[in-house]
């Protein structure tokens, strides 16, 4: 696939994201669901090993495909590893999987209601190597904990700023402005969210186009405006917690919206499992994540 058919793929195609990108702080609950527990490694080299090899193990599973699988966002190391004796950017590729790289190096502490992202004083260099491996583009992540608009603003202002340095690198930039699922005033974080990211749309040259990926509204059809927006190529959810049966309901209720799942597509994966055991699971998750993305209540 060139840069093209990524783009129409992402536009249009019926399935879902998969988000493999689980990063320092969260790796070790990803082992620990996965039946891989601390005492496996000793250094966090032995670590991002272990999830690799996981990570692996879902991408070269027959299950894991373009039919269903339309994307899938990797984490750093991941996208310098291989999958099946390829760069797992062209595994993905030619199994008709666009790649996508999470770039945030992780959260502030909480002001005004959010995190905002850590600075990425390298992100240039990472976006010019990521792209020369065949990544069409980037995914990263702020969190809003509660309805502070000025907070709020902060949030989509660098989410934008940092989309834009994405797309001048001839990349798709998926916009992550987390809402926190327990957060008490969701509703209202989900309203001013909206017209904050309606304010930055309208800001956007003419002829760009952003992703978004957002929590799953309290209020279905929320973000109708989005989905239709021209300047949004897709939206797709986070899980953000559910379980993922209640994921796939929640999603069901959101016309246009596909899933970006990661806590949710794993979480009946485990190490001990044979290839048989783990490619039946892996393909029952992705079935189920599927149906949520295409068919709609």
């Amino acid at each position: 696939m060139n840069f093209a058919e990524m783009t129409a793929k992402m536009a249009a195609g019926n399935g879902f994201i998969a988000a493999l990108d689980q990063s320092g702080g969260s790796t070790p609950k990803a082992l620990a669901g996965y039946g891989i527990g601390e005492d496996a490694w000793t250094t966090e080299a032995e670590m991002f090993d272990l999830i690799h090899s996981m990570r692996e193990r879902i991408i070269t599973s027959p299950a894991f495909d373009g039919s269903k699988v339309i994307g899938a966002i990797l984490f750093e190391r991941t996208m310098d590893g291989t999958a099946g004796g390829k760069p797992v950017p062209q595994a993905l590729i030619d199994k008709g999987v666009v790649p996508f790289i999470k770039i945030d190096k992780g959260l502030e502490a909480e002001e005004n209601g959010v995190q905002l992202m850590k600075p990425m004083p390298e992100l240039d260099a990472l976006l010019a190597r990521s792209k020369a491996l065949g990544v069409f583009g980037t995914k990263e992540r702020s969190v809003i904990n509660s309805a502070n608009r000025e907070g709020i603003a902060a949030v989509v202002k660098q989410q934008f700023e940092v989309g834009q340095q994405v797309l001048a690198h001839g990349m798709m930039p998926i916009i992550e402005p987390e809402v926190n699922i327990k957060s008490e005033t969701r509703a209202e974080c989900d309203a001013i969210l909206l017209d904050e990211i309606l304010k930055n749309l309208a800001e956007l040259p003419e002829g760009q186009q952003v992703m978004l990926k957002l929590s799953l509204p309290v209020e279905p059809g929320k973000f109708d405006a989005l989905v239709d927006h021209p300047k949004v190529l897709r939206v797709v959810a986070l899980s953000g917690g559910y379980k993922r049966p209640e994921a796939c309901v929640e999603l069901s209720k959101n016309r246009g919206i596909i899933a970006s799942f990661s806590r949710a597509l794993l979480e009946d994966l485990r190490h001990q499992m044979t290839q048989a055991e783990f490619d039946a699971a892996l393909g029952e998750a992705i079935d189920q994540i599927y149906r949520g993305s295409t068919q709609k209540i």
